[in-house]
């Protein structure tokens, strides 16, 4: 049976595949996005489009009313002063239009380490969504905890040309597990089609094991001929003074770096992994099928 389904964040990397695969699958989608030129393919696969923000709680409202399910997500704003209050901000405006719309299953966007709320950057803030959303009455909510993101190396191929390393803040050598976004999407688009949740559950994905951030740098040099591409572990303070340098806010920035710099301490590594938190795509398939595209076309 096909479902009448909303999408926030429909131009992000998990957002825009979790909507192309429910629209070629047959499902009515409603896009929610501020700018309607960036989601032309997905109109052209018959999505209907609504220009709006994920701040403006009428127009959420209006589209849960008679959805079936909507996928949800704490979007970044680098320009927040305040980051904990900015996404203490959008949580309240999230629960207020899922109470006033009536609407039953939310697929909420999360990530690994939410289970704590200190000490971990951004994801303290995903962590205080997923309780506040656990308290609503008579809504189903399933939280997807993501794994790192494969798609995060795209952001430093600009350092890999230029300098000739890849590298970030984050320990070279400390373990973690990293998920290719398209396997997030198929996990989040079938709970979303399916309803299959009920009450407050969890579903972490995983990807297919846990790789260090020197060996995925080794496997990016082996595909583009640089077999000894160095992995380094970047100064805190040069890397806020760049971030700081293309007009994010202060505190923006001490909660990404927080998050890079405390992976060291495991907190991304306490789920369990199982048969149902593991997905197939492996690094060697990310770099061959999504990296080495975007490094040609740099």
């Amino acid at each position: 049976m096909k479902k009448n389904i909303v999408i926030l964040g429909a131009t992000g990397t998990v957002g825009s595949k979790i909507s192309e695969i429910l629209l070629k699958e047959g499902h009515q989608v409603t896009l929610i996005v501020r700018d309607l030129n960036k989601v032309e393919k997905l109109k052209h696969l018959g999505a209907e489009t609504i220009a709006g923000d994920i701040t403006d709680v009428d127009t959420l409202t209006n589209a849960f009313k008679n959805a079936d399910s909507a996928f949800i997500l704490l979007p970044d704003n680098v320009k927040a002063e305040n980051t904990r209050a900015y996404q203490r901000q959008v949580t309240g405006i999230l629960i207020k239009a899922i109470e006033s719309s009536g609407i039953k299953h939310i697929v909420n966007m999360s990530s690994l380490g939410s289970h704590m709320h200190e000490g971990n950057g951004i994801m303290g803030g995903t962590g205080e969504q997923e309780v506040r959303l656990n308290q609503l009455n008579d809504v189903n909510v399933l939280h997807i905890r993501s794994a790192y993101f494969m798609e995060n190396f795209l952001r430093t191929i600009g350092l890999v040309k230029k300098m000739g390393i890849n590298g970030t803040v984050a320990d070279g050598d400390h373990a973690i597990p990293m998920v290719a976004t398209r396997d997030v999407a198929e996990i989040a688009a079938k709970h979303l089609a399916t309803l299959d949740f009920d009450g407050k559950n969890v579903h972490a994905v995983m990807g297919p094991r846990d790789y260090t951030y020197r060996e995925f740098t080794s496997i990016i040099g082996k595909a583009i001929g640089k077999d000894e591409l160095p992995y380094v572990q970047l100064p805190v303070e040069q890397v806020k003074q760049t971030f700081l340098g293309n007009g994010f806010s202060e505190d923006f920035v001490d909660n990404l770096l927080e998050m890079g710099t405390a992976i060291k301490s495991g907190f991304m590594n306490y789920q369990k992994r199982d048969d149902s938190t593991t997905t197939s795509t492996t690094v060697e398939d990310f770099v061959n099928e999504v990296y080495l595209p975007f490094y040609n076309k740099e």
